[in-house]
């Protein structure tokens, strides 16, 4: 069996990595890829209430369980299947429950963190970076973490302000230079998606 490529999708908080991810595993095939989200592999927190939540810095590399996600794409390079955990971001803390991600000629990444690791980033044979403008960005997190998170407007901004700008800027804007090609405007940007599927099919021939 032929080693599965793996492709890393990187980028801030809000910038579309989602949209460009899903772009792939549609043109690709989702019978063609095993799909990873690092937000899956969130550490447990321990915390009472919401003053010990609030200080706990979600986007520092620390907070993610790398290892078991550098762990998880060697065994899908090597053909077998993982158990991926199920993160509750209203509790923050993984579930009792797995998912189950068969081995398949694509391995797909998605996380802001992914080229921050050299373990991780050594994986990936392909890695993209979506860059979009901060306010965008900020604004689709907002939206996001009221809509499905249960968040106040106040924790949002509050968070926003005390680390995941600062780590945007110490951690996931520096690593963009590790990546291959660098998708202006996310989703949106239809020929850079085009380019990037294209590459995709290359490295599968």
């Amino acid at each position: 069996m032929r080693q599965a490529v793996a492709l890393g999708v990187a980028g801030g908080t809000g910038s579309g990595k989602t949209t460009v991810a899903r772009a792939l595993l549609e043109s690709v095939g989702p019978d063609r890829i095993s799909f990873l989200a690092q937000d899956a592999y969130y550490r447990d927190i321990d915390w009472e209430n919401p003053e010990q939540l609030a200080g706990h810095n979600f986007d520092h590399p620390n907070a993610l369980d790398n290892n078991l996600l550098v762990e998880h794409v060697r065994q899908l390079k090597k053909g077998q299947a993982v158990d991926v955990p199920v993160y509750d971001f209203v509790e923050h803390r993984r579930t009792a429950e797995t998912v189950r991600v068969e081995a398949r000629p694509v391995i797909l990444l998605e996380g802001i963190l992914l080229f921050v690791e050299p373990v991780l980033r050594s994986l990936l044979d392909f890695k993209i970076f979506v860059d979009t403008a901060a306010d965008v960005r900020f604004i689709r997190r907002l939206e996001r973490d009221i809509s499905e998170r249960g968040r106040t407007l106040e924790s949002v901004i509050q968070q926003y302000m005390n680390s995941v700008r600062p780590m945007h800027l110490e951690f996931v804007e520096p690593s963009k230079r590790w990546a291959d090609v660098i998708v202006p405007q996310g989703g949106e940007n239809k020929v850079a998606l085009e380019m990037v599927e294209a590459r995709v099919e290359q490295l599968l021939a």
